[in-house]
């Protein structure tokens, strides 16, 4: 069986992203890089990961689909994503009637609401009580 320990955050702005997902986890975070800012989520490391500010050769892309974190304050997180100024899209989700960017029971029974960073990156966030797993 592995372990997955690290989850890459494509930012093009590696102060920013610090500043950001700071505000959102209420935690500092460690550089670990001049382009490498690192939050552990409780033995998973959100990487954000700025290219340019290491150096490399290629443009931080967005991630195509969203990465979901598991909340026991779903309500404080939602205030401080508000506050950390996510983009809460108004996009609908599977036709389930419910919106992207509020706190809605979802068909698979998570409680939950999703984000973009400030890079393009899609988050959910979900109230740890209603994880489903399968």
């Amino acid at each position: 069986m592995a372990k997955l320990y690290r989850v890459i955050i494509p930012v093009s702005d590696i102060d920013a992203a610090q500043q950001f997902y700071s505000q959102i986890f209420d935690d500092a975070g460690s550089r670990v890089s001049p382009g490498r800012h690192y939050f552990d989520c409780e033995g998973t490391i959100l990487a954000c990961y700025d290219p340019g500010a290491d150096g490399d050769a290629h443009e931080a892309r967005p991630n195509p689909d969203h990465v979901y974190l598991a909340v026991d304050d779903l309500d404080d997180c939602y205030a401080r994503c508000r506050a950390a100024l996510a983009d809460f899209r108004s996009e609908r989700l599977h036709g389930d009637g419910t919106v992207l960017g509020e706190i809605a029971k979802r068909p698979w029974g998570e409680l939950s609401f999703y984000i973009h960073d400030p890079f393009g990156n899609p988050i959910c966030f979900v109230d740890r009580a209603t994880v489903f797993v399968g």
